[in-house]
């Protein structure tokens, strides 16, 4: 398993971020790329490398990324509306092998996305 990543290397402070949100548990921060006028990526501290890893085991992490995604939305403003993607593996898009969650909002968002 792939323990060294970018996303690894933002929770270690290695690598700055502008952070929307951090606990014990996860980081949200703002993508240096952003596809929307709101992009906050969510990401566990835990290494998990895609969707397609997650156990039993992490379970409540995945229910502790929704509700903070919610609670950020609210915080910055998407009462209108957001979207959530999480990408899986390269032809889903995935190019940073840790798992996250993009939180989009700020316009008018399309489907199909892409």
């Amino acid at each position: 398993m792939m323990t060294d990543n970018i996303f690894l290397k933002i929770v270690e402070k290695k690598i700055p971020a502008r952070i929307a949100y951090e606990d014990e548990r996860c980081l949200a921060f703002h993508d240096v790329n952003p596809q929307a006028p709101t992009h906050v990526l969510i990401i566990p501290k835990k290494v998990i490398p895609t969707h397609a890893d997650l156990t039993d085991a992490d379970r409540d992490l995945l229910g502790h990324l929704h509700l903070v995604a919610a609670k950020l939305a609210e915080q910055l403003g998407l009462q209108d509306g957001y979207r959530l993607v999480v990408n899986c593996k390269e032809q889903g898009g995935q190019t940073v092998p840790h798992l996250h969650m993009h939180l989009l909002g700020g316009r008018s968002l399309h489907w199909p996305p892409g």
